[in-house]
């Protein structure tokens, strides 16, 4: 075997191990956005992160796939947040990652977004960076990972 040869045959396996590892490490790109906001393709699969409806909002006329209700913040955690939202906001990430931290359905949700490389999180809040759209968001990205 010639040295060309060899060095080929090097290349190609450190191709193969990149590419596998690729595959293995392909993320699921999340993307937040408001239920009042269009619809487009490039949203993927579509999940509702609030327990309760949206106002104003016809079932029918909001496009998901999933609507999501066991990973959403308990109503009691809501309810507290939403006395004062900016002054409770880093307490409540902290309160909302533990309920996720202890809830089993996390586990079953990650299981159902692996297959697809884009899921949009849907909320109703007005509120863009105050919402819990956001904290589930960064949370799911760091367990799926795991």
């Amino acid at each position: 075997m010639t040295s060309n040869e060899t060095a080929a045959q090097n290349i190609f396996k450190v191709l193969l191990v990149y590419f596998k590892d690729q595959s293995i490490n392909k993320m699921v790109q999340f993307k937040i956005k408001r239920v009042y906001e269009d619809y487009a393709e490039a949203d993927g699969y579509r999940v509702l992160v609030d327990k309760l409806w949206p106002r104003g909002m016809k079932k029918e006329a909001l496009k998901y796939d999933y609507w999501a209700k066991d990973i959403t913040p308990s109503t009691a955690l809501r309810r507290w947040c939403h006395e004062d939202i900016p002054g409770h906001w880093n307490e409540f990430t902290i309160r909302y990652q533990e309920e996720l931290a202890d809830s089993s359905h996390v586990a079953d949700f990650l299981d159902l977004i692996k297959p697809y490389p884009v899921v949009t999180l849907l909320y109703a809040s007005k509120e863009p960076v105050h919402n819990h759209a956001r904290i589930l968001r960064d949370y799911l990205e760091i367990h799926l990972k795991e």
